[in-house]
């Protein structure tokens, strides 16, 4: 006797490329004051990343990784997780964090080389940023489980991009959620690139979310530039989670606008006719057309809202500017929780060398 086991994933779209609606929206589309929060946060993500990559160009920041296409995704990362909620980021995530309570400050100190930058004051029990791939996963069902045994309704929200999910990081950890039955939402954002590897050489699966089904784990496809089904699916999933049902994969779908970092030259690889498509389906303006037409938007308020933007970064980046840098010390400070011998002559030679180092 043949037994045959069905699988699916869903995918939701709710907003076309220029805004229009193609079906009814969800309950969120309802809560217009969250909305249009969602479209300042994205503004001021997109202004705070165009100063970031020029101070990465004038030699004033390190390498930096544009999150320009990200936007959507990240806002609805914030505004869904609840305060007591556990965010495990990599490193495209300047939307969410900004909304997390992460300042502007704290983000260009730690892409400025300043490991200050990693102690988020208003978000403490958030992970640092993340830049080895897929690693954050493992940290994510960690979490997931110390939430688990303390019986807590809590929940993580575990980002990483669709190159990440081909490392065994990401396999083993969507398993150990499924078996555990932990708290954890991961929230893959494929972006089409895994550097400089298109996603369609980069996997052979049809969809990246069908990789949940593996795990024993719900996987839903969302439009990525879509606001209104990014969060919907957010909502759901940490709903489901704070409930003890277990963990989710979502599988974002959007375009890397940008180059990978600023250490990357992305016209290497990619076409510019694959790049004005891309440009064609951003959630940003996507979003500000449905609000022009739902009568939330007008071009005073865009005008106002981008001079509030850039000014709210032009003083942080005069904030960063004048944080006086840390000792040569901080090198070796923050790698171990007691230094080893080996390192302890070094430092006090450094220490000596430079003075207040201590």
């Amino acid at each position: 006797m043949k037994q045959r086991f069905e699988f699916h994933v869903d995918s939701t779209r709710y907003l076309d490329d220029h805004g229009k609606p193609l079906d009814d929206l969800p309950a969120q589309a309802e809560d217009t004051e969250r909305t249009l929060a969602a479209y300042r946060n994205m503004v001021l993500t997109r202004t705070f990343d165009a100063k970031a990559i020029a101070l990465q160009r004038t030699g004033k920041c390190g390498t930096y990784p544009s999150v320009l296409g990200h936007e959507v995704i990240g806002t609805a990362i914030g505004q869904s997780l609840a305060k007591t909620d556990v965010f495990v980021p990599y490193y495209r995530d300047q939307a969410a964090h900004i909304l997390r309570g992460a300042s502007l400050v704290e983000m260009l100190l730690y892409w400025g080389g300043d490991e200050r930058g990693s102690a988020w004051k208003n978000c403490p029990e958030d992970l640092p940023i993340a830049v080895p791939i897929a690693t954050q996963c493992c940290h994510a069902v960690g979490v997931g489980s110390a939430i688990r045994i303390r019986g807590e309704e809590r929940a993580v929200v575990c980002c990483v991009g669709d190159g990440g999910t081909s490392k065994g990081d990401f396999l083993e950890s969507i398993n150990l959620a499924g078996a555990w039955h932990l708290p954890v939402v991961f929230m893959v954002i494929n972006n089409q690139w895994a550097i400089s590897t298109p996603r369609g050489i980069q996997t052979g699966a049809e969809t990246i979310a069908q990789k949940a089904i593996s795990a024993g784990l719900p996987g839903h496809i969302v439009d990525g530039n879509d606001y209104f089904s990014v969060i919907e699916a957010l909502d759901a999933a940490l709903e489901r989670a704070h409930a003890g049902k277990g963990g989710m994969v979502i599988e974002a779908v959007t375009y890397r606008l940008g180059d990978h970092t600023t250490a990357d030259d992305a016209t290497r690889y990619r076409s510019a006719e694959d790049l004005k498509k891309a440009w064609e389906k951003d959630g940003i303006k996507r979003l500000q057309n449905y609000l022009h037409d739902a009568g939330l938007w007008d071009p005073d308020k865009e005008k106002a809202l981008q001079a509030e933007c850039k000014q709210t970064v032009e003083k942080a980046v005069e904030e960063y500017l004048a944080t006086e840098a840390e000792p040569p010390t901080a090198m070796v400070d923050y790698l171990f929780e007691n230094l080893p011998v080996s390192l302890r002559a070094q430092r006090e030679r450094l220490a000596a060398k430079y003075r207040g180092g201590e």
